[in-house]
């Protein structure tokens, strides 16, 4: 690679695995502090490879901010998962790349708190603060409305490759051979609660329909005097008592 001058210049590479935080407790996890001192380490272009599931907002925000005011080119390439707060650093990226196997995943912000109603309701407020922050570095990335960007994340959206280019969250997706080489057209969109929800509606019109009072599943009808009834159908019917006792 050569600059202006047409000087040889070196593109320096990072990466970004495991779990964001703001302090590492298992010397595993990636904080502001350790990202900031590999960025400043040297200058030049640089590309950073993302594989995290994700973490604290708060930490990602301090590091999406260090990238967009890095004065060298930023690349991201996502190799594995770009999830929750890792989609927000990987907004940085002047040109955004994704692996044709990796996956992309944005959801609503949350966190655990407990208090009275007054004190739950400054954590409502505060997480609804939180989700337009993110939203803001979606927006300025993918050019999608904020109402469509909200949506998404209500719904804990999945994007593979071809999804997240389609939606504006990657710029082009790796490829191995000439760049001639195409890539599938299908792209996925997947939503873990609309599955959730569509199997929930699907097992309650099951069993709606078939849901009847005990007593009336237990019930053993008159019989004609001449038929009687049978003491495998009798014992059937008691066994129905006997789950319900």
């Amino acid at each position: 690679m050569t600059d202006q001058e047409g000087n040889e210049s070196i593109e320096r590479v990072l990466s970004l695995n495991g779990t964001i935080a703001e302090e590492s407790w298992y010397d595993d996890d990636v904080t502001p502090a350790l990202f900031r001192d590999e960025l400043n380490s040297g200058e030049g272009d640089v590309t950073v490879w993302i594989n995290s599931p994700g973490g604290d907002c708060i930490a990602a925000a301090q590091i999406y901010n260090m990238l967009t005011a890095y004065p060298g080119k930023v690349t991201v390439k996502i190799d594995g998962l770009a999830a929750s707060a890792a989609s927000v650093i990987a907004m940085a990226g002047d040109t955004v790349y994704m692996s044709p196997v990796s996956m992309m995943m944005i959801h609503n912000p949350a966190t655990v708190a407990f208090g009275d109603h007054a004190e739950m309701q400054k954590v409502i407020d505060m997480l609804e603060q939180v989700k337009e922050s993110i939203i803001n570095a979606y927006v300025l990335k993918t050019g999608q409305s904020r109402a469509k960007l909200s949506h998404l994340m209500d719904a804990e959206t999945w994007m593979d490759a071809n999804k997240a280019v389609e939606l504006g969250f990657a710029d082009e997706i790796l490829k191995k051979g000439t760049e001639d080489e195409e890539h599938p057209e299908v792209s996925m969109l997947f939503s873990r609660k609309a599955v959730d929800n569509a199997l929930f509606n699907k097992v309650s019109a099951k069993y709606e329909k078939e849901k009847q009072p005990v007593a009336q599943q237990a019930e053993i009808p008159n019989m004609e005097p001449e038929t009687g009834r049978s003491v495998k159908d009798i014992n059937e019917r008691l066994s129905i008592i006997k789950r319900f006792i």
